[in-house]
């Protein structure tokens, strides 16, 4: 389950004084650069992690298959994996996990956040593993690239623009409330249209988290200056960093969904 919840309070409140510009301009710079690297390092185990278990799952030798998906023979871990009642735990497990790292961040070391991170990347990875069977590995790579492109587009819009877009937050978060009820409800009716419809809106949503994310994560450095500092600063790069994490992995699930080519 990709569509995870993002509804994250902010660490920090407002500065109690004014502040030099530039030396808030050189931190926020450092502060998004920060956020943007855990990020990265993030989505970097998440493909390595969904890569590894499919390899590990698939075979080519017809002696040592003990499974089917479709023309795909799989190993014993494969068929364990992608279709033992035990992939309900992986499918599950980081909707559960991303609950509990944003509802306990404030009361964890920033090591400890930043170690619940990388498991929560390498534990939606496995989750994902089951794109490769269902989809080809070139259009994979094709919506990689071309959700890359868009991330990059919509959180530079987000940071840059003059528009505030505070207004927008109540709307989108009710938009993705939607898409993750009616994501669950389709996994269970198998709906070819309600799939399609899912995809189309939930693009639009996840677009427009992107852009107020990084707006908002902008303005949280900004107005909260004064009062960040060592473990509030860090904790508070990597709620960012998961945020913006969420909306680039839903945003290419639901691309694919749309535009790749299956097997």
């Amino acid at each position: 389950m990709s569509d995870l919840d993002r509804n994250y309070a902010s660490p920090f409140g407002r500065a109690a004084g004014r502040v030099d510009a530039a030396a808030v301009d050189a931190g926020l710079r450092a502060y998004m650069l920060k956020i943007y690297n855990y990020m990265t390092i993030g989505l970097a185990i998440t493909g390595f992690a969904a890569l590894g278990v499919y390899m590990g799952a698939v075979t080519t030798d017809s002696a040592a298959a003990v499974g089917r998906v479709g023309n795909t023979m799989l190993t014993s871990f494969g068929v364990a994996m992608f279709v033992s009642p035990l992939k309900w735990v992986f499918i599950f497990a980081p909707l559960v996990m991303v609950f509990a790292i944003s509802f306990g961040i404030n009361r964890l070391r920033p090591q400890t956040a930043q170690m619940l991170f990388w498991a929560f990347s390498a534990l939606m990875g496995v989750s994902l593993s089951s794109i490769f069977l269902v989809y080809t590995h070139t259009s994979i790579v094709r919506v990689f690239f071309i959700t890359a492109a868009a991330f990059g587009a919509l959180s530079v819009y987000g940071y840059t623009t003059k528009r505030d877009m505070t207004g927008m937050g109540s709307f989108l978060i009710m938009g993705l409330f939607g898409v993750i009820i009616a994501s669950i409800v389709n996994i269970f009716v198998a709906s070819s249209m309600l799939q399609f419809v899912v995809s189309i809106v939930g693009v639009l949503v996840f677009a427009g988290l992107t852009a107020w994310d990084t707006q908002r994560l902008k303005n949280d450095y900004i107005y909260g200056y004064g009062a960040m500092g060592g473990d509030i600063a860090e904790r508070a790069a990597i709620t960012g960093a998961l945020s913006l994490y969420l909306n680039f992995i839903n945003l290419f699930t639901l691309l694919l969904q749309l535009l790749g080519q299956r097997e």
